[in-house]
């Protein structure tokens, strides 16, 4: 067996090739990085709402022909909204009720996070004439009847028996939670912006 030595030539071949593998190494996962981002932001920018559907996301409700005591029902992002222009009645009732009367003592009221259930945190204006609510039941989804109904002078859910009052807070039944306020403001004194 002869042993020869390794000669200058020999040395650079073995790191000429370490580098080249090294490179080719890099390249790929280089490479696969780049197709694995593309295919995430692919998943990611499908969930994304359509453009008909952010068109929806804020909308513009005139209000210049509700009349106090009625009700007007608009469609928002496929849930009913109550706006109620309310009576001086139902605004004296409302107030009138204690904090402790309450089943939930949150006012859910998205422009107010984290405020009391009282009727001033529930209201859109000051004076508490005008409400507005997610006509969903904070029990399993169904779509309350209003215009006074139930034991409270507010809405009803006759599906399983929740009694909302003139405020929209549950007082009896099942419905964990009072009627959900979403973003909503004045834009001008007839129109309601939702969203």
């Amino acid at each position: 067996m002869e042993i020869r030595p390794v000669s200058h030539a020999d040395e650079h071949a073995g790191d000429h090739g370490a580098t080249r593998r090294d490179f080719l190494y890099y390249a790929t996962a280089g490479a696969g990085t780049v197709a694995a981002g593309a295919a995430a932001w692919t998943l990611v920018n499908q969930m994304n709402p359509s453009a008909d559907v952010q068109a929806l996301a804020s909308i513009q409700v005139d209000v210049s022909g509700v009349e106090t005591g009625t009700q007007l029902t608009v469609k928002w992002l496929g849930k009913p909204v109550f706006i109620r222009r309310r009576t001086a009645k139902e605004i004296e009732e409302a107030r009138a009720v204690e904090l402790s009367q309450l089943i939930d003592q949150n006012a859910e009221n998205a422009n107010k996070p984290g405020e009391p259930a009282l009727d001033q945190n529930r209201a859109m204006d000051e004076a508490g004439e005008w409400l507005v609510m997610i006509g969903v039941c904070t029990h399993l989804g169904c779509v309350p009847i209003g215009d006074g109904a139930g034991d409270f002078d507010g809405w009803f859910c006759p599906c399983h028996g929740s009694h909302y009052d003139s405020a929209g807070r549950i007082r009896k039944g099942p419905a964990p939670q009072n009627l959900h306020i979403p973003v909503a403001e004045f834009v001008n004194e007839t129109t309601i912006k939702l969203g």
